[in-house]
């Protein structure tokens, strides 16, 4: 029986090469993103300015906001118009994506009554949950009465 040297033989690999390969390897760290919760008690005691700027600090920073509860109407009015203003102003920001589910099977009318004394005193629907994240990692936000599917770019 003979033996054989199994050898392995390197290849050479250019600058170039080596660059293309290395860049293809990092785009997930370039593009690579987070998913943060944001729990309604870190933003109930701050004013309306304050909370939109806070979520957009949290987004533009690629990740995607989990946040308890909702936004008021005038909230996400400013939201979308500070990020128009973002778009224009800051380079490689191009726009957030929105969606907010809320549980809507109330049937007893005590229940309902009971919720919308909490929503007026909190100032917040705790049965409902915000995502938000930036339009360079999410492609599309579908919502369904019950469900929320988040679809990402690649």
């Amino acid at each position: 029986m003979v033996n054989k040297k199994v050898v392995k033989r390197k290849k050479f690999i250019s600058k170039k090469k080596l660059k293309k390969k290395a860049s293809k390897k990092t785009i997930g760290k370039i593009h690579g993103f987070s998913i943060q919760f944001l729990p309604y008690s870190e933003i109930k005691n701050l004013e309306s300015e304050a909370r939109i700027k806070k979520i957009l600090d949290i987004v533009s920073e690629n990740n995607i906001l989990i946040l308890q509860g909702k936004l008021k109407p005038e909230e996400e009015q400013k939201l979308i118009s500070d990020t128009m203003t973002m778009i224009r102003h800051v380079n490689g920001f191009s726009g957030i994506e929105l969606a907010t589910i809320s549980h809507q099977s109330e049937v007893n009318l005590w229940v309902k009554l009971r919720n919308s004394i909490a929503r007026f005193i909190s100032g917040s629907d705790f049965g409902a949950v915000t995502i938000i994240g930036p339009a360079t990692i999410v492609k599309e936000i579908k919502k369904d009465p019950s469900k929320i599917e988040l679809l990402l770019n690649r």
